[in-house]
């Protein structure tokens, strides 16, 4: 079983990575953008996801290669905000996951779920 903290560990590494070949591909293929531009587009993508969810929540058929398609929209969205504002996201995500790893030991001590 893997320790929460080999799991924070390799988030934290591997989303480093990709964040900079994300930020590679972007700045040699594309213009540049300013963080508020790609705020937007993220808030866009994600709409797009969540209307997908809408959509067969409401009983519709929504093909599968829909979702995969949206969620990418999103994440390479969401790549292209934090390299834009300088986040380094394995570090943030790093961070937060040791928050919420302490907040749930805490409710876990008192019988509480998180």
């Amino acid at each position: 079983m893997l320790s929460i903290d080999d799991f924070v560990s390799s988030a934290n590494r591997n989303l480093s990575e990709v964040q900079k070949l994300f930020d590679e591909y972007q700045k040699k293929n594309f213009p540049e953008r300013s963080p508020e531009f790609f705020c937007l587009e993220l808030n866009g993508e994600a709409g797009e996801l969540a209307n997908a969810e809408k959509k067969r929540w409401k009983g519709k058929v929504v093909p599968h290669e829909i979702f995969q398609d949206e969620a990418a929209d999103v994440l390479i969205a969401l790549m292209n905000y934090v390299n834009s504002r300088n986040i380094d996201l394995g570090e943030a995500v790093r961070t937060k996951l040791l928050t919420i790893e302490k907040k749930r030991q805490e409710l876990a001590e008192k019988g509480l779920n998180y």
